[in-house]
């Protein structure tokens, strides 16, 4: 399997730490954490034309991508 870029330890590395310990112990954070990759992993097949999409849908995917990561950064830096 390729790498997939934008994983939340590649977001926030300075985080991967807490990023383990919140997905074992917390099951808010590792259900968005779940999403997180989910998502990550649609938008990442789309841009490789693993599985090609609409330039409107992949913008949703990033969009929503992006406000994931507002979601779960204030989590970590908590």
């Amino acid at each position: 399997m390729s790498h997939t870029p934008n994983e939340l330890d590649e977001q926030f590395p300075e985080y991967a730490d807490k990023i383990r310990i919140l997905k074992e112990e917390d099951p808010h954070f590792s259900r968005l954490f779940d999403e997180y990759h989910d998502l990550n992993h649609k938008i990442h097949l789309a841009e490789t034309d693993v599985k090609p999409t609409s330039d409107f849908r992949l913008e949703d995917l990033r969009k929503k991508r992006l406000a994931m990561l507002d979601e779960i950064a204030p989590i970590l830096r908590k």
